[in-house]
């Protein structure tokens, strides 16, 4: 908005004019798009865990990426990348590792440990330097809670045991000695236990009851080895997969060790990262609505067997996944994919489910942490540059612990504004997305149940839908401050097209 939009000229009617004046400065329109905001209508607890990141041994995400090595002449705090540190510290509530597919592991001197072999990511030998304690290390640093995910799929209830005996089991046993011989005398008291990963495909490629069958068998010696008792997640559907949650829920019995269930939903691109067209963007952006409707089926088919929702639904890997540039895989490693300003606002259109839906969520991570898909960071010898998707959940994280409340856009489309809103005293957070590549919004929310005495805004926006911020350009992207007005029951802004908003409203 121009300078001359104060609170009078808002309540004169002068956003008409601010809306000629920016059309003919820049080169789009503005539609008028109404937003409703009930600030008494609670929708649920927007839990930090909402916000998580996933790691897997693939491509650069470990190795070169967060991890370079005590030795490594790139910075680093004891092996740990210095930067990646600082800029995710904080940043994440909770991250997943290591599986993924491979979910191999190495506990004791790194020179001992076993050489084993990725057989689902190129065969590459994998010496396993990066192992428990250097998981643990890394989340200590960057404040995140711990989420391991064991292997069901070529493992045995008892590897799954003894590891949660290694990480959680004071002192006195032999796995609980060893963790303190290899520097860690207190336990690490991890709670997030994944039993087995994509159990219906690279994890074994089983039905629901099959993997009900083991879940049962490995999920009776998952005992609690300290006074963190564990909450254990079962393999949920790929998508929207009923069949396979009522084959597992129908073969459970009623003895069920279950405290998570994880769905996995990717947004696949029809195209390289940097080569989308509009219609190629708009058809992975209508993949949220369908992830928001598979969150709302898939929590009423889990109620029918768990009537008293004692079991929360996760939704442990999502994200864009875009076909890969072979030379990039070749330079950077498996899945490595640029991060665009498309990136940036599918994230925030699945962010804005994940906030809508709080109260039908525990967990959700997105995939991946460094250099992978949908990715937060990427790294090339010592360079660290922060991606869009950095830049979405850096401006969204003031949702986090804040209830979730009720809003509705008034003339909604598969592919149109975006909104979710949270509050926490007098305090409001509201994030809008503008997904459209060619179109402006002036957006006119209502407000109910309370009144708004100011606000601020900042805002991620690149006219250009395949800008990213590269190696060359780091900082071509980045979060800046924005104009919004604010009049009682009213709060209104502009969104040029490919934006992602965030205001925080103070109320009276």
């Amino acid at each position: 908005m121009p300078k001359s939009f104060t609170r009078r000229g808002f309540l004169l009617g002068a956003g008409a004019a601010s809306a000629a004046i920016l059309t003919s400065r820049r080169g789009f329109s503005l539609e008028p798009a109404g937003v409703s905001i009930d600030a008494s209508q609670e929708v649920g607890l927007i839990r930090p865990e909402l916000h998580g990141q996933f790691a897997e041994h693939l491509g650069s995400c470990i190795y070169g990426g967060l991890w370079v090595g005590k030795d490594s002449p790139i910075p680093n705090i004891d092996g740990y990348r210095k930067q990646a540190v600082e800029y995710l510290k904080g940043l994440v509530p909770v991250l997943r590792w290591p599986g993924g597919c491979f979910a191999d592991d190495g506990v004791g001197p790194a020179a001992k440990r076993p050489r084993t072999v990725n057989v689902h990511w190129g065969n590459n030998t994998e010496d396993n330097s990066f192992g428990t304690n250097e998981f643990i290390g890394l989340c200590r640093l960057i404040e995140a809670e711990p989420y391991l995910s064991a292997n069901v799929g070529s493992g045995t209830p008892e590897e799954m045991r003894d590891w949660m005996e290694y990480c959680n089991y004071p002192k006195g046993s032999s796995l609980s000695d060893l963790r303190a011989a290899n520097g860690a005398p207190e336990p690490f008291n991890v709670k997030y236990w994944g039993v087995g990963n994509e159990n219906w495909g690279c994890g074994g490629q089983m039905n629901g009851d099959e993997y009900a069958t083991l879940y049962r068998r490995f999920s009776n010696y998952a005992r609690p080895f300290s006074e963190t008792r564990p909450f254990l997640v079962a393999c949920g559907p790929s998508g929207n997969n009923q069949d396979w949650t009522r084959k597992f829920w129908g073969n459970m019995g009623t003895r069920r060790a279950v405290q998570g269930f994880a769905m996995h939903f990717y947004s696949r691109g029809a195209n390289f990262s940097t080569k989308f067209s509009p219609a190629e963007m708009q058809q992975q952006f209508s993949s949220f609505p369908d992830i928001e409707k598979a969150i709302l089926e898939q929590r009423a088919l889990l109620d029918t067997y768990d009537p008293q929702k004692q079991v929360g639904l996760l939704l442990d890997e999502w994200g864009v996944w875009d076909r890969m540039v072979p030379e990039e895989q070749t330079q950077y490693g498996r899945l490595f994919q640029q991060i665009t300003m498309r990136s940036a606002v599918a994230a925030a259109l699945g962010l804005n489910v994940i906030h809508r839906q709080a109260g039908k969520l525990v967990m959700t991570n997105i995939a991946q942490i460094v250099n992978v898909l949908h990715s937060m960071l990427l790294t090339d010898g010592p360079q660290c540059v922060r991606t869009t998707t950095y830049y979405v959940y850096q401006m969204t994280k003031a949702h986090l612990s804040q209830t979730s409340i009720a809003v509705a856009v008034e003339k909604p489309e598969p592919v149109g504004l975006s909104v979710s809103a949270s509050r926490r005293g007098g305090e409001l957070t509201l994030t809008l997305v503008n997904p459209k590549p060619d179109a402006g919004m002036t957006v006119n929310c209502s407000l109910a149940g309370a009144s708004a005495r100011s606000a601020t805004a900042r805002i991620l926006h690149d006219a250009d839908l395949n800008a990213a911020n590269t190696f060359a350009t780091p900082d071509r992207i980045a979060p800046r401050d924005h104009q919004i007005a604010v009049e009682g029951a009213r709060i209104v802004t502009d969104l040029p097209p490919l934006s992602v908003l965030t205001a925080a409203v103070r109320l009276v």
